[in-house]
């Protein structure tokens, strides 16, 4: 009988997620995620200012689409990208596990919350407007009504913590309401969020809606903090570093962007409307009623 040969482990290299597309970090330059108790996981790509740059543009470009796009349209996209991840659930409970030191049956209850968050900011897709939206009582004969409309571009800090969960709780609300969005994924724990970014990409998630960087937040924060053509930014992953966040706040000042502080959130809690509400701009239109 033949000798069975053990094979040599695979390492991965994961890729950030830019415009569709999933490139190395235009300096080349990778760093080594590890798990809870320090073991070796995967590479990862460390992006760069540049890379930072390179997403709002690949953002920019897909907002006109992907905005114009109706409510019940991205609602259905998201609950396609909820049937992907539950497909993909063995690996995202393996990601999870490896990132956050749980147990198998916490990672798969973890997993199987963003799954189902997923599929509940699907569901406000299309309901949303009626709530924030409405008809306006005048004292003249016209019509008035208030209709949300999408920010623009996002930029996202994302939890440091909460690779998967917290991770989809605040990039979920920020796309179903036709936002494009720009990443910056936890430091220590980006696994699970480039593997999100594959089930997005098989999704019918138009390339640019979702930008993933993975390495150190602190190399491309200020970028995104202080872009001219990034309407808000949520600095959630700056929890703990005031004066980081507060930095970026005074950044985020020059083009007079919409700011998310960083709060200390309990992930599993039910979500609520100002997830989506505060990246909405009101949009009042009168219009003359006819005799």
């Amino acid at each position: 009988m033949g000798r069975i040969m053990s094979r040599l482990d695979v390492r991965k290299t994961y890729k950030l997620a830019i415009g569709g597309a999933f490139p190395r970090s235009e300096s080349g330059r990778t760093y080594v995620v590890e798990d809870a108790q320090g073991r070796f996981l995967a590479n990862a790509a460390s992006a760069t200012r540049k890379d930072a740059r390179d997403a709002v543009v690949a953002a920019r470009k897909a907002f006109g689409g992907w905005s114009s796009r109706t409510a019940y349209n991205r609602g259905q996209i998201l609950y396609r990208a909820a049937e992907v991840l539950e497909g993909r659930r063995a690996q995202f409970v393996e990601e999870v596990q490896g990132s956050e030191g749980l147990s198998r049956k916490n990672a798969e209850a973890t997993v199987d919350a963003a799954t189902d968050r997923l599929v509940w900011y699907a569901g406000w897709a299309d309901k949303l407007a009626q709530v924030v939206g409405g008809t306006n009582p005048v004292s003249a004969p016209y019509f008035d009504f208030s209709i949300p409309e999408p920010t623009g571009i996002v930029g996202v800090l994302a939890p440091q913590e909460s690779s998967l969960l917290g991770l989809v709780s605040v990039v979920a609300p920020v796309i179903v309401t036709g936002n494009t969005v720009v990443v910056a994924a936890s430091t220590a724990r980006p696994l699970p969020s480039i593997t999100f970014a594959e089930v997005l990409a098989t999704s019918d998630l138009p390339g640019g809606v979702v930008n993933v960087l993975t390495g150190p937040q602190a190399d491309t924060a200020p970028t995104l903090a202080s872009h001219m053509d990034v309407n808000a930014i949520d600095l959630t992953g700056t929890l703990g570093n005031d004066d980081v966040g507060k930095e970026l706040e005074i950044a985020a000042a020059d083009n007079l962007k919409r700011v998310r502080r960083a709060q200390d959130e309990d992930w599993n809690a039910d979500p609520a409307l100002d997830r989506m509400t505060w990246v909405l701009e009101t949009k009042t239109v009168w219009h003359p009623i006819g005799i």
